[in-house]
């Protein structure tokens, strides 16, 4: 349609721009008004965008620097923590979905073959749309948020080891070809991880200290160092996705994880756009309104199927109901790998165009739908947790933490021992004030437990964790968490506790800081803004010595 791909890309950006400003308008989530705005370019309704590579490229450069960022913000002590339950309920909710998606797609008339694919279809969730998600919402840090990174990785694992097994029945050959496949892709997989391990012990550290001296070096690697990520693990047969997310866990242990993540957030978010775009503009509206019906049953189930499997493996191994439900949500919608995988059935001559079209809309249906679900998680669980009480042991050991018997008495609970916290907590106990301390982090509680420190393990946004601490002893409830919408679920959840003492929270500005005064909190602390003004304070304290001294 248009003579230049620049103009192209400047029309698909400007588009982009009116439509998430109406998004932003009616207080729609942005990632359904760029599918929306991709229909709207694609061939079903103006045809500006059929096919262009430019775009396609753009959509795999965001889809490496997301994964490359999340892989930074997992350091190693992180998957060993949530290693077993994200093994465990990825693998469960595949197993559990594909059986009843299966089981619905044979009632609902489609052959054994298709049926096969539409269940293993419906059993891959979104990593790109969540974790976006997740960012956005700033929980990717989170209890729910680390577990659901987790089996999202393990499904894309395994969606890539299904489509090397269809691919080598395709090719014919048999269970010698398809053994023989596995077995090299096993070697490559050991392959990459040592080369990974490798690096980040031996060239990787040293390497980015010397490029750190120059922050536009250090950024140019790090999109570089995505990049071929992404690359090496599509030429040894895995995903892009896996490939740019072991290059970002291989300098995760770094201390310049931190700046790269930053500052490549913009960049990332931008090349994102190009992908919901895509990802739209593939959808073929008119092969999609005689699949309607099949397809609200299929969407159904993915939407509330999935997360209840999710929230049912979580509860058995011991976690609360909310995390099992929040993270059972990010399960609530099919991925871009099950349109990838229809199209690989297709071109295998297993399925035809219209079971194409029913995963197509499939994927359309639970993606928007999910978005609000995600983006509006918190409210959801509050109408529904008094449902969601069979999801729970009596006894949820992974996010209880009890009082050990003996446990001294403290007047003080500190939420959150980040950088602002384990400073604070520090001084506290040096003036001989009383701690008890509460973190997400199981690396963070352990290393403050060693020290000395009694620290429980839980999730100050959670409030059935927080009717479970010692409450009425405490003179103090003081949260460090710079987060206005965490504090606030705290204020509540120590109001429905009738909690006697005086409360403290940290606050992001002097703004955030007055609106909690006037909710009632007895003391505000805006960590950079107080270091400043202490930091002022010495100074002109040393100034004036000074002048005393050499008048």
């Amino acid at each position: 349609m248009f003579d230049s791909v620049f103009t192209q890309i400047g029309v698909v950006v400007g588009l982009a721009a009116v439509g998430g400003a109406l998004a932003q308008l009616l207080r729609q989530p942005l990632i359904v008004a760029f599918i929306a705005v991709g229909i709207l370019l694609g061939p079903s309704v103006s045809g500006v965008v059929i096919h262009s590579s430019e775009i396609e490229l753009f959509a795999r450069l965001g889809i490496a620097l997301l994964l490359f960022v999340v892989g930074l913000k997992l350091d190693l002590h992180v998957i060993r923590t949530v290693g077993p339950v994200a093994l465990a309920s990825g693998l469960g909710q595949v197993f559990f979905t594909s059986v009843v998606g299966y089981l619905l797609a044979l009632m609902l008339g489609l052959s054994p073959v298709s049926a096969l694919y539409v269940a293993v279809a419906l059993t891959f969730s979104s990593t790109i749309i969540i974790v976006k998600l997740l960012s956005d919402k700033r929980e990717v840090d989170s209890l729910h948020g680390r577990i659901a990174v987790g089996f999202l990785i393990v499904q894309d694992i395994v969606v890539v080891l299904v489509m090397i097994g269809l691919t080598a029945f395709g090719q014919g050959g048999g269970e010698l070809h398809l053994g023989w496949e596995a077995f090299k892709i096993l070697l490559k997989g050991a392959a990459m991880l040592l080369t990974v391990a490798l690096l980040m012990r031996y060239v990787l550290p040293r390497l980015l200290h010397h490029l750190a001296r120059s922050s536009e070096l250090l950024m140019l690697f790090a999109i570089a160092w995505a990049v071929l990520g992404a690359a090496a693990g599509d030429a040894l047969g895995f995903s892009k996705e896996v490939g740019a997310f072991l290059a970002g866990i291989s300098i995760a242990s770094t201390p310049f994880r931190e700046q790269v993540a930053a500052r490549l957030v913009s960049l990332r978010d931008f090349l994102l756009l190009f992908f919901f775009i895509e990802l739209g503009a593939a959808l073929d509206l008119g092969a999609l309104g005689a699949q309607l019906g099949a397809s609200l049953v299929l969407s159904l189930f993915v939407l509330i199927g999935n997360p209840l499997i999710v929230m049912a493996i979580m509860g058995y191994m011991g976690y609360r109901r909310r995390t099992g439900f929040l993270a059972g949500l990010t399960v609530a919608q099919i991925s871009e790998f099950s349109l990838i995988l229809a199209a690989l059935g297709l071109s295998l001559g297993h399925l035809d165009q219209q079971t194409v079209g029913l995963i197509t809309l499939v994927g359309l249906i639970t993606i928007s739908v999910s978005t609000y679900m995600i983006l509006y998680s918190h409210q959801l669980y509050e109408r529904l947790a008094p449902w969601l009480t069979p999801f729970e042991r009596k006894l949820p050991h992974r996010e209880l933490d009890s009082p050990l018997e003996g446990e001294a008495r403290a007047d003080i609970l500190l939420i959150g021992l980040g950088r602002y916290g384990a400073a604070l907590a520090a001084n506290l106990r040096e003036r001989g004030f009383r701690l008890l301390a509460v973190d997400f982090d199981p690396a963070t509680v352990s290393r403050h437990t060693r020290d000395g420190y009694q620290v429980h393990y839980g999730d100050a946004e959670d409030p059935e964790f927080v009717a479970t601490l010692p409450l009425a002893e405490m003179r103090w409830v003081v949260s460090t968490v710079r987060d206005r919408d965490i504090n606030h679920m705290l204020l509540h959840a120590l109001r429905a506790q009738n909690y006697p003492g005086k409360v403290a929270v940290s606050a992001a500005s002097a703004r955030e800081a007055e609106d909690f005064k006037q909710q009632g909190v007895d003391l505000t602390f805006v960590p950079y803004a107080d270091a400043a003004r202490d930091a002022a304070m010495r100074l002109m304290t040393e100034t004036a010595h000074s002048k005393e001294s050499n008048p």
